[in-house]
């Protein structure tokens, strides 16, 4: 028998997903960052990324935006602004929204003008990846 832990997948719009998992693998801080069942409590940051989930020896697959992931044991809950399925991602807003934020790269701006551009670059760019790497 596989060994489960309860796992709770939460955006800013929906709970995206609730129930058993297998295994987790999630972009964080200092790379990709992977839970099982019994894991050592923790606390940790979720990086825009991909998002991957074993559920009945099944793979699903996620589009996250930055966020944070509590580890206790049995239990992860993970919440970040966005979580999106390949299937969800609009692909022209994507490609709109990577556009605009290429040519506002291209303008003069503050600091935090530019941070806040690149953040807007990276999300779209994440999108994008995630859908033409499992949508076909």
């Amino acid at each position: 028998m596989v060994k489960t832990f309860e796992l709770e997948i939460i955006a800013s719009d929906r709970v995206f997903y609730t129930g058993p998992c297998e295994s987790l693998i999630f972009p964080g801080i200092d790379g990709q960052q992977g839970v099982l069942a019994h894991h050592e409590r923790t606390v940790t940051c979720v990086n825009a990324g991909e998002l991957k989930y074993k559920i009945d020896g099944e793979w699903n697959f996620a589009a996250i935006s930055d966020g944070y992931a509590e580890i206790s044991g049995d239990r992860v809950v993970l919440i970040a602004d966005t979580v999106e399925r390949p299937e969800e991602i609009d692909i022209k807003r994507a490609e709109e929204a990577r556009a605009r934020a290429e040519e506002k790269l291209r303008q003069k701006q503050s600091i935090m003008e530019y941070y806040h551009t690149q953040v807007a670059l990276n999300k779209a760019m994440n999108r994008l990846k995630v859908n033409q790497k499992h949508f076909k």
